[in-house]
């Protein structure tokens, strides 16, 4: 376990170092000044990040990825569909409900929608398209026709919105995004996994993908119908205050770590809760394995609280400056930056290792985790910096969406199935905890700097659906590239082939 704990570690170190020292280089450039405090507050909140960063993944590893795998795997075993259905549904919305961004995202705009009713039609809408993917599994049928079927209806959806309440279309893809976390990520892609595997057949390991993409898209749809039936526009209150750094570091991090523990506690505790029901009543799990997960739920609940608590206190605070600076002084600047820390942000997104592991485990290294890693860097990269051109111009995000999409559904015809699925599943992961409260107080200081405060919405708001987007684009590009060098030919390695050929797979925790 201390062998793991180190790797976990250094897997962390490499991943928040590149932001925290973009951060400090800049501070020595005529692009922005930050304060000794806020040097200081940046600098403990990084050494923290890195650390929950490290536990969480841990716990991620020992518990939630087993939990998902053995729920899939021990469902599918039973045969009754029927049963299999509902517990999906259930922990669709559940995990849904636990995820920390969507709770971030909802108080953001609680002006206009009551929170709770913004996170159960999203939860409603995970929990309902996670169903979908399941029966797709079950079924056979292609990833690439559901999803064309449904981002045909998120366009028809879309363009009532363009004629209607379109404040609502921001908010509808960035809904896609933040669903898709720390929390349901590693319990998502292993239950894709052990229902695949259960089933079986030689596209096993492309059906074990698709998961993420699918519960993506849930959440676009349901807060555009929400859209269609509201009346009157989004109303925005920029709140300065949560973007500053408390005069009382010690008093702030102490309410911070006891509002955050509230939230991550309940988040796992509703998993916990039904997958001890589900254990007592179907899977009945040894003992032994019990206490792995729940000695791993603790990782994932110090992880998550640490993680949490630290973006919160000093990368949301810093974001927002680092944005509302650039804007003022140096507006096309912003472009480059975001460019840059998009590139590394994703890297200490906990959701993509998560992503990036699984999917190195299932292929055999078939597909390695470098190649994912640098197609995800471009995307969320690119996206990050064209969502800073879209701020200083002041144009609509559906001119990137919609082009954007219509690529990606085209590329899905080129290139290998396991590609378009592992492609629409990063999208999911890209964006996290630390887009939300880093990347995203960007764009909200550079839009409250150059539009003003009350033009946020329209402006800052949708650059976490387009950072699910892009990814989409840049690794089916990368399946395509693969597909040309081998000579139009995909050669997976035999152990993958081999991999999939039995009734199940017991993925190593350990590993």
């Amino acid at each position: 376990m201390l062998r793991l704990f180190r790797d976990k570690l250094k897997e962390s170190l490499t991943s928040v170092v590149p932001v925290a020292l973009i951060v400090i280089i800049l501070n020595f450039t005529p692009l922005i000044s930050l304060t000794g405090k806020e040097i200081a507050v940046f600098s403990i909140s990084a050494a923290l990040l890195i650390f929950g960063m490290a536990v969480f993944n841990l716990g991620a590893d020992v518990a939630m990825t087993p939990m998902g795998d053995h729920i899939g795997a021990g469902l599918t075993k039973s045969k009754k569909v029927a049963l299999l259905i509902g517990v999906c549904f259930v922990m669709g919305v559940f995990i849904t409900i636990a995820e920390p961004d969507l709770t971030v995202l909802a108080s953001q705009v609680k002006e206009k929608i009551n929170p709770t009713l913004l996170t159960v039609t999203v939860g409603v809408g995970v929990g309902l398209f996670l169903v979908i993917s399941v029966i797709r599994i079950i079924k056979g049928t292609p990833l690439s026709h559901i999803l064309i079927f449904f981002y045909m209806c998120l366009f028809a959806f879309g363009s009532l919105l363009v004629i209607g309440n379109d404040d609502f279309l921001p908010l509808a893809f960035d809904s896609g995004g933040v669903t898709t976390g720390p929390i349901t990520v590693p319990f998502i892609m292993a239950l894709g996994v052990g229902i695949a595997s259960t089933i079986g057949g030689k596209k096993s390991g492309e059906n074990s993908f698709g998961l993420v993409a699918l519960c993506s898209i849930g959440p676009m749809l349901a807060v555009m119908i929400l859209g269609i039936f509201s009346s009157g526009n989004m109303d925005y209150h920029l709140s300065e205050s949560e973007y500053a750094i408390a005069d009382n570091f010690f008093a702030s991090l102490a309410a911070t770590l006891g509002s955050v523990a509230k939230e991550v506690a309940i988040a796992l505790g509703l998993i916990v809760v039904f997958f001890l029901f589900l254990d007592l009543i179907f899977l009945k799990l040894p003992v032994k394995k019990l206490r792995n997960i729940g000695a791993g739920v603790i990782y994932t609940f110090i992880g998550l609280l640490i993680f949490l608590t630290s973006a919160q206190i000093g990368f949301l605070p810093i974001g927002y400056k680092l944005g509302c600076e650039l804007a003022s002084t140096h507006p096309y600047a912003l472009i480059a930056v975001g460019f840059v820390l998009g590139a590394v942000v994703v890297l200490a997104e906990p959701a993509v290792h998560v992503l990036t592991k699984q999917v190195d485990n299932v292929t055999s290294g078939g597909i390695s985790k470098l190649s994912m890693l640098i197609a995800l860097c471009l995307g969320v990269g690119i996206s990050i910096g064209l969502s800073m051109l879209r701020i200083v111009k002041g144009f609509n995000i559906l001119y990137y969406l919609v082009p954007g999409y219509l690529l990606s559904i085209g590329l899905s015809f080129f290139v290998p199935g396991i590609y378009t699925a592992i492609a629409f599943d990063s999208g999911g992961v890209a964006s996290g905890p630390l887009t939300s409260s880093f990347i995203l107080p960007l764009a909200i200081g550079a839009a409250t700097t150059l539009t003003g405060a009350e033009s946020v919405l329209s402006s800052a708001y949708g650059l976490i659906g387009f950072i699910a987007l892009t990814p989409l684009v840049t690794i089916q590009i990368l399946g395509a590239f693969v597909k040309i060098k081998q000579g139009r030919r995909v050669v997976l390695p035999k152990a993958f082939i081999n991999l999939f050929e039995g009734d199940v797979i017991e993925l190593d925790s350990e590993r």
